[in-house]
């Protein structure tokens, strides 16, 4: 079954299948495809949701896709892909500058918090698409865990957000991250799986090009927001990156030897050159 959202009233209801659509805003089908192949969907869009693209797929049965509303200028575009009793909620104000991909299947959740900044490129998945099994016991090894990312987060370039992660309000994910574990608030985090590299940090949505002052050397520049907050913890599962020590204590050792010529030649060899100078 297809619906446009033009053809919604407040409410739509397939008699036959109990797949239902409930919108209360301007009717609109540029841009828009919603998809029920199973039984007892439901998609909620909030009246003043701000939509350029939306997807939504619904696979299976008893699944739910809930977008918030946007005070903001920057529109929502989504493509979003619900199976067996799972649900993607979308809070209020989020963003992205381009299709953010979401896929929840068996059960799981995706929870987008408010405020939320996504840009080009990014996914979200809660499940592998498809199941990964040990040979020898036959048991499920990929199993499909919950996303949850906080308020007023930020997506860069790329990012990537696997099952079972949390993300912590105020975050920063960097371009081409891929978060696999939980990141703790007000922190970068970045690399392959991603790591934290900074905690304590704020960030705003003023474009450093689009608007004014195009110089924002420090927070004078721009309104603070309500997510100006020390780093809780540093993450039982996301420890900070530092850099490594361990090699000190090896190195200088060998550059001290390398300073004395008697060290690195054989005893008799010294005994030699000292008889051959006297």
């Amino acid at each position: 079954i297809r619906v446009a959202l033009e053809d919604v009233r407040d409410h739509f209801t397939d008699a036959e299948t109990g797949n239902c659509v409930e919108y209360e805003g301007e009717p609109r089908a540029e841009n828009i495809s919603i998809k029920f192949r199973g039984n007892g969907n439901r998609l909620v869009v909030a009246a003043d949701a701000k939509i350029f693209r939306l997807s939504a797929v619904f696979d299976c049965s008893n699944g739910v896709i809930t977008i918030g509303g946007n005070s903001h200028g920057t529109p929502f575009r989504g493509t979003l892909r619900v199976g067996q009793d799972s649900r993607i909620v979308i809070g209020h104000n989020v963003s992205s500058t381009d299709t953010v991909y979401m896929s929840a299947a068996e059960g799981t959740t995706i929870e987008i918090g408010e405020d939320v900044m996504f840009a080009t490129g990014n996914q979200l998945r809660a499940d592998d698409g498809h199941p990964i099994f040990d040979v020898r016991t036959g048991k499920r090894v990929n199993v499909s865990r919950d996303i949850t990312v906080g308020n007023h987060v930020w997506l860069g370039y790329r990012a990537m957000v696997l099952g079972g992660v949390t993300i912590g309000d105020g975050s920063v994910i960097g371009c081409g991250s891929v978060v696999t574990r939980r990141i703790p608030n007000n922190v970068v985090a970045v690399g392959v799986p991603a790591h934290v590299v900074r905690r304590d940090i704020a960030w705003e949505r003023p474009h450093l090009t689009l608007a004014k002052p195009y110089y924002k050397p420090d927070a004078r520049t721009v309104k603070k927001s309500a997510y100006w907050h020390l780093t809780a913890d540093d993450g039982a599962d996301a420890p900070i990156a530092r850099p490594s020590r361990t090699a000190e204590p090896i190195v200088r050792p060998l550059r001290a030897r390398r300073r004395t010529w008697r060290s690195l030649v054989p005893r008799r060899v010294v005994r030699w050159v000292r008889a051959i100078r006297s």
